[in-house]
């Protein structure tokens, strides 16, 4: 039997390990996935240890970036962004164990905002400077869209919510929310942007998916904005990250 599992700290209630587990049992693949709630990163060492058959792991919060060290070998996208959510356990040269690590949330993110894209996107501010917002950085770049964080203090390569000006919103048409700001059961905050200056230009794409329409997207909504949550981009990273495994 192959396993799979989830890496992070707490885990709670995984979109993961449901999705993989019926996909198995739907597919009637041979297969397990499991949840590997770690306190401290430098346990991944017991987990692969304990676990032999292990085919490939997910990573979360708070463990993109630390589990970096652990790994032999980093795809071109999770060199980038500096953050790692998948890993492919390979055997190379006399059945010694290789880990790779690569970035799915990038490909799920791309994938689910292309769509979306027309000529009048050209900037994006990305709210949140955390894991996520790196990802979201790369994949517009390579979308053609340059990216601009915005962060709640002053920090190098950012400006702050008080540095968004009338000029900013115009110019800047996409807008990414990368922050926790507005998800349950917090569901009546959201990030402190001008959405009075918003316009049917502008899109919004909020990376949370509970609740279904954030109060971010509501109040662009109500100004004509294109709007739409992280679902599909969680199932769109999912799907990729099963493809990494396989390949």
């Amino acid at each position: 039997m192959q396993k799979y599992g989830l890496l992070g700290y707490p885990l709670g209630h995984s979109f993961s390990k449901t999705y993989f587990n019926q996909k198995f049992e739907a597919e009637k693949i041979d297969a397990e996935y499991i949840n590997f709630e770690i306190p401290n990163i430098k346990e991944i060492k017991n987990v692969i240890k304990e676990n032999p058959e292990l085919n490939g792991l997910n990573v979360t919060i708070p463990y993109k970036e630390q589990v970096i060290p652990y790994l032999d070998d980093l795809d071109e996208d999770a060199r980038q962004i500096g953050a790692v959510n998948v890993i492919k356990f390979t055997k190379g040269l006399f059945g010694k164990l290789k880990l790779k690590g690569y970035n799915s949330d990038i490909i799920g993110f791309k994938q689910s905002i292309d769509p979306l894209l027309n000529e009048t996107h050209r900037k994006a501010l990305i709210l949140g400077t955390g894991g996520a917002s790196k990802a979201v950085f790369h994949g517009l770049k390579q979308l053609g869209v340059g990216a601009t964080l915005v962060s709640r203090k002053p920090k190098e390569f950012c400006i702050t919510y008080d540095e968004i000006t009338p000029k900013t919103m115009e110019q800047y048409t996409v807008i990414v929310n990368t922050t926790p700001l507005g998800m349950f059961p917090n569901i009546d905050s959201c990030p402190d942007i001008p959405y009075d200056l918003l316009t049917p230009d502008h899109l919004l794409y909020d990376l949370l998916y509970n609740p279904d329409e954030t109060l971010f997207m509501k109040k662009g909504k109500e100004k004509g904005a294109t709007v739409k949550n992280g679902l599909e981009m969680l199932l769109l990273q999912a799907f990729a990250a099963w493809e990494i495994w396989q390949k």
